[in-house]
């Protein structure tokens, strides 16, 4: 192996550690999502689009936040982030892929954080919700 060869399979390495160290983030169910929002320990947000969310509801004691404001400027992300400090926040989407992207962004941050799935599951378990 040629040192020049040798440098860039060390550089590729390298590059492959982020992922490998990418944040873990704890999946829930929907019941236990709902009973840390009401001890009070945890805040749910709802990642979907507006859209989603008037055709479908919402969890009744959910934040809408989207993901796009997220990836975004954060205009509604960030003063939520500061009136939470030191809380759990605790995310769902549709099938909770979308929840699982943010929450791993949420906790490279250091936000304690965890993935409740998607609105199906917090419909299956006949929990309340809400048109937003």
């Amino acid at each position: 192996m040629t040192s020049s060869f040798k440098r860039i399979v060390l550089g590729l390495v390298g590059l492959a550690v982020p992922v490998l160290a990418a944040a873990e983030v704890p999946r829930i169910t929907a019941a236990e999502a709902a009973r840390r929002v009401a001890d009070g320990k945890a805040v749910l947000v709802d990642v979907r689009e507006p859209a989603e969310c008037a055709e479908s509801g919402v969890a009744a004691p959910a934040v809408l936040l989207p993901m796009s404001d997220f990836r975004g400027d954060q205009a509604l992300w960030k003063p939520f982030l500061e009136t939470v400090k030191g809380r759990e926040v605790i995310l769902y989407c549709r099938s909770g892929g979308r929840a699982g992207n943010v929450g791993e962004a949420l906790a490279k941050q250091g936000v304690t954080v965890a993935n409740a799935g998607g609105f199906k599951d917090w419909e299956a378990e006949k929990l309340p919700t809400r048109k937003p």
